[in-house]
């Protein structure tokens, strides 16, 4: 005669047990699931602070590094210092052509009126033309200009730049003053230098320069 262990009981014993075993599956695989969603986030977490000055840069106003490796060509992006948006845009070979043959539709193409540092007076208005930074408030009325790359985007004669959408100032991908808009001037480029080939600190004079 077969005996069997009360302390260990067959399903012929439980006809539950495959069900509660079932739960207890769904159960073990939900929380795993939730576990590794958490661990995903935190691995995130880095790569998206990275890109966003600590706070106690942002309530100081002290300079702000910035990282340029994940910035690809074409691509802008904007950081905070001294509670004012800063852009910085990676701009492509075609971007750079895009700055030239329209001086004379500019109210200040040489960059005369003194919105950037003596390191940025020139016809990029940065220190390596593949990146450029700009104050993103518009020289009107403070507004927000959007970033419109894009030729004839805004027109048959749109060479690519930013728009106000408030009153209509336009600037180009230099942040240049196109005439017969209201913004009086050019954006503003704030002091910044290299510290290496793909990162920039913003609230620091270029070695060998003071403001």
């Amino acid at each position: 005669m077969t005996q069997i262990d009360k302390k260990h009981p067959s399903p012929e014993d439980n006809p539950n047990a495959e069900a509660v075993d079932e739960q207890r599956r769904r159960f073990l695989l939900v929380t795993t699931g939730v576990l590794g969603g958490i661990g995903a986030a935190c691995a995130l977490t880095p790569f998206i602070s990275s890109w966003l000055p600590s706070a106690k840069a942002q309530a100081e106003g002290a300079p702000v590094q910035v990282d340029l490796n994940r910035l690809e060509p074409g691509q802008q992006v904007t950081v905070e210092w001294q509670g004012k948006p800063v852009w910085i845009i990676r701009r492509t070979k075609k971007m750079l052509v895009q700055l030239a043959g329209h001086d004379s539709q500019l109210r200040d193409p040489q960059s005369l009126v003194e919105q950037q540092p003596d390191y940025a007076k020139n016809q990029y208005r940065s220190i390596n033309p593949e990146y450029l930074v700009l104050i993103g408030i518009c020289t009107h009325l403070g507004c927000a200009p959007k970033f419109r790359p894009v030729e004839n985007e805004l027109g048959p004669h749109w060479p690519g730049g930013f728009y106000c959408p408030c009153h209509g100032s336009t600037f180009d991908l230099a942040g240049r003053v196109f005439k017969g808009v209201p913004a009086p001037i050019n954006l503003e480029v704030p002091p910044y230098r290299f510290i290496n080939e793909s990162t920039i600190i913003i609230g620091e004079e270029e070695e060998g320069f003071s403001s």
